[in-house]
């Protein structure tokens, strides 16, 4: 069992004892904690809450929604929902906050409390400790009973995003609907598979091929949008003659697609090919994080720009974003984040804008692709013990490298000629994440194994 409480949510599987898992004790600790939290810093006692697919998330949501009306705190509940819709309904209820119900990419076993400011934004490092602090010290007083909070159900914000959607300047409907792609949609058993076809339709796209439509929670295969669990949809868009497929996780903040010919367009390149959709009318500046391909950054020069890096985690890179006033930024790992729209990452808004985009293009997805810069990522990560001292772990590292320029403002970043290695803990999972970029598919991923063998090293040293 894990149980993650870090400033970004509560994150743990389901079941086992309290403070090991994410059990009911758990849930309604730091759901009042959070709605404490959110009445003293706004003043607002609404909260606008929302869930995915998760099997586990009709139990969490009663416990949340039971929780927050013993604060006091008028819920909005827009049941099945996605991260991004959650986001913009907040700011549009004026709600003093949010609560989005899913783990995001992590098995079906995981669920979560993602957090939302007033502006339907991931809270801060500082905010979030303040609402562990609240949680780990049971520094909340639940309602009298004739101050209890009251439920209001909205099942209109599916329409409201996506009449934002296609209210964006860039998003072109007449240029998608001409067009007239065949799409196959891996709706992953969860609240994609609702809000894409539905997003596809508007954008005059009636008949895509869903699989993995129902919305169960059962996640036929592993949720994260990573090639080695997308052959399913690989092999359905050649056989259908698709083309293209779209690709989302859970809760629909993460985006990729699938090429004609059934290769991968590359999570990474989602953000890089949106960004470059949008840099040739809107002329700006560019963020991703530190783990994020340097195409981006070559693509944000060519269009005459300047692009920033930020630390991993949504809230670093909105934060980046708002500094250098960013057009566009997003993360690797297929987060595409417009401030028009708000300032999260939205499959949805990233769906409407590549196929913009592609429309325009007029050649097929495979041929898009080979336009941009080849980067080749290796992605990896390392299971760590209960007991494990990551610091003493990257001293070594950090040691072993040191003629090597080193960045340590997000764990540890390691420059090489037209390299470069990323090691970081993750905010989500007991892991460390490897990620490795090089201009050789084999070269990133021997730097990579390297990487990973002088931690497993450094793990076993006495």
């Amino acid at each position: 069992m894990a149980l993650i409480k870090s400033i970004s949510g509560i994150r743990g599987t389901i079941g086992g004892k309290a403070n090991e898992g994410l059990t009911p004790i758990d849930i309604v600790k730091y759901s009042a904690a959070f709605g404490s939290w959110v009445v003293e810093k706004t003043n607002n006692p609404k909260i606008v809450i929302g869930r995915d697919g998760r099997m586990s998330g009709e139990m969490v949501r009663n416990m949340v929604v039971s929780t927050l009306q013993a604060m006091g705190i008028e819920v909005i509940d827009l049941g099945l929902s996605t991260t991004p819709t959650v986001e913009m309904a907040v700011k549009m209820e004026n709600a003093g906050g949010g609560i989005i119900i899913t783990a995001s990419h992590n098995p079906r076993e995981w669920n979560a409390l993602k957090l939302l400011n007033q502006d339907g934004e991931f809270i801060s490092g500082t905010d979030g400790e303040q609402v562990l602090l609240k949680g780990n010290t049971a520094d909340f007083t639940f309602a009298e009973v004739n101050k209890l909070g009251k439920v209001v159900f909205n099942t209109t914000y599916q329409e409201k995003h996506m009449d934002a959607i296609l209210q964006h300047p860039l998003v072109d409907k007449d240029a998608i609907a001409a067009r007239n792609f065949k799409i196959v949609v891996d709706g992953i058993n969860s609240t994609g598979s609702t809000f894409v076809p539905y997003l596809l339709e508007r954008l005059g796209i009636p008949n895509c091929i869903v699989i993995n439509g129902e919305v169960n929670g059962k996640f036929n295969h592993n949720p994260e949008p990573l090639p080695e669990n997308l052959n399913e949809i690989a092999n359905v868009v050649v056989k259908q003659n698709a083309d293209l497929g779209i690709v989302i996780d859970p809760d629909v903040d993460r985006l990729c697609f699938v090429c004609e010919d059934g290769s991968m367009f590359g999570e990474e390149y989602s953000l890089v090919a949106i960004a470059d959709y949008i840099l040739q009318t809107n002329k700006g500046n560019t963020v991703s994080n530190m783990s994020s391909t340097r195409a981006l950054k070559d693509i944000t020069i060519k269009h005459g720009g300047e692009y920033f890096a930020s630390a991993v985690g949504e809230v670093n890179v909105v934060t980046k974003m708002k500094e250098v006033n960013a057009v566009i930024g997003g993360e690797g790992n297929g987060g595409i984040i417009i401030p028009e729209l708000h300032y999260g990452r939205d499959a949805l808004i990233g769906i409407a804008l590549f196929l913009s985009h592609l429309a325009k293009f007029k050649k097929p997805i495979s041929d898009l692709r080979r336009t941009y810069p080849d980067y080749f990522m290796s992605k990896n990560k390392i299971e760590l013990g209960k007991d494990v001292d990551v610091k003493k772990i990257f001293a070594g590292i950090q040691e072993k490298y040191k003629r090597n320029p080193i960045n340590t403002d997000d764990g540890l970043k390691i420059d090489f000629d037209n390299e470069w290695v990323h090691l970081r803990t993750s905010n989500t999972e007991p892991i460390i994440r490897i990620y490795a970029e090089s201009t050789s598919e084999t070269t990133a991923n021997n730097i990579a194994k390297k990487l990973m063998a002088d931690i497993s090293e450094l793990l076993k040293a006495p």
